[in-house]
């Protein structure tokens, strides 16, 4: 392993650790808040994630970076809330009796950016969000994501589209 922090990590220096979390945290948090609905979700995800990393740092692969790896674990830990919150909001509208309202266009209000990135799939606003938000490139956005590099540059293609639609961006922008 050549980063000497994460060497000394995984000889189970908590020191050493902390540093990588202090070197990585505000990117992680960042790249995190823009998959979750609320900062505080958002900043457990990111936490859990950096947990997470800690006990799993031994699968850890040569070559691949430590916020590589974390922003990976960090992104299945979104997916996953993103289920339970969609299992939990069926039960809650089944419970209810009530259609999901959440579904009605806000197209003719005007959107933050925020609030139309939450309207993409989480595998969109992901991708969009490592790759123009975040300032990673495709390459490392498929590490982290786990997905091929065709399909990440598919979902940044649709996710600008959606985005420039939902904004009343024209398409030549």
């Amino acid at each position: 392993m050549s980063d000497p922090l994460i060497k000394r990590a995984r000889e189970g220096s908590g020191d050493a650790f902390s540093r990588l979390v202090a070197d990585h945290q505000q990117a992680v948090r960042a790249f995190v808040r823009r998959l979750c609905a609320l900062p505080d979700d958002a900043d457990d995800l990111a936490q859990e994630a950096f947990v997470t990393a800690w006990t799993n740092l031994h699968k850890l692969r040569e070559g691949v970076a430590f916020k590589t790896f974390v922003c990976g674990i960090a992104y299945r830990k979104a997916l996953n809330d993103r289920k339970r919150f969609n299992r939990s909001g069926a039960r809650d509208t089944e419970w209810s009796g009530m259609q999901d309202q959440s579904r009605s266009s806000t197209v003719d209000a005007r959107l933050t950016v925020q609030a139309a990135l939450q309207t993409l799939p989480i595998d969109q606003r992901a991708a969009i969000s490592l790759c123009v938000a975040g300032d990673y490139s495709h390459a490392e956005a498929a590490d982290i994501l786990g997905l091929p590099l065709g399909t990440i540059k598919s979902h940044i293609l649709k996710g600008r589209a959606r985005l420039n639609a939902l904004l009343g961006v024209p398409d030549d922008q």
